[in-house]
């Protein structure tokens, strides 16, 4: 290996971290604004803030506690401990082809550089074919495993919905034939007056790969 060859080399790597941890930190920024928004407007879903006196000054910050389900009192509890902490990680899914040629179908998303493996070789800078950016984000729930209700972590809750998502980045392609996982953090916790409203950070790995496939922040409600 010559010097211009390790020069690119070095240079190469160090655009590959910098892209991943501005993919990482950069919905963390991103949604601060929108915490503080939600946390003002959501009045009337948000018993912490709705349970606020505007006339007494001495319960200004006094809870009333009669208006939480004990179920999700009790769910808050343990879930405050585990904010922070990674608490999941799943096992390897392979995308294959045909996988993404479904999902192409089925969005009517067929550009070549999804669906035409000879092209893809030829002409896409990744000499085959990827998958769909929104395919990653659509394995979530399998990747982690929210769908199967014997394993979810969070066994009290009656029901799960998904409310949405803050931000979503995709770093780096999936290649067709690769397989990923998902590692998932939980990062913030609302409770509400039947019900919980839970953000994680979802990173989507390929294996044998430096670089993240999606970084996603979900967000959750349980109803108890």
């Amino acid at each position: 290996m010559n010097v211009l060859e390790f020069i690119r080399e070095k240079k190469d790597d160090f655009q590959e971290n910098t892209a991943q941890f501005k993919a990482m930190i950069e919905p963390r920024f991103k949604s601060l604004s929108d915490k503080i928004n939600h946390k003002i407007t959501n009045t009337l879903n948000n018993p912490w803030i709705a349970g606020f006196s505007s006339t007494d000054g001495s319960t200004l910050f006094s809870l009333k506690k009669e208006l939480i389900h004990p179920s999700v009192e009790q769910a808050v509890s343990v879930l405050e401990k585990k904010i922070g902490v990674e608490t999941f990680v799943g096992d390897w899914e392979i995308i294959d082809q045909d996988r993404i040629n479904q999902f192409a179908s089925l969005t009517d998303d067929n550009q070549w550089i999804h669906t035409d493996p000879e092209r893809a070789k030829l002409e896409s800078p990744f000499r085959t074919t990827i998958a769909h950016g929104f395919l990653t984000l659509a394995m979530i729930p399998k990747l982690t495993e929210s769908i199967q209700s014997k394993n979810t972590i969070y066994p009290q809750a009656k029901m799960m919905v998904n409310y949405g998502l803050n931000q979503v980045r995709f770093p780096f392609p999936v290649r067709s034939g690769s397989k990923i996982r998902a590692r998932s953090k939980l990062i913030q916790i609302t409770p509400m007056k039947k019900s919980i409203e839970l953000v994680n950070e979802v990173s989507i790995e390929v294996e044998n790969k430096k670089r993240l496939a999606c970084v996603a922040e979900t967000v959750l409600r349980l109803y108890f």
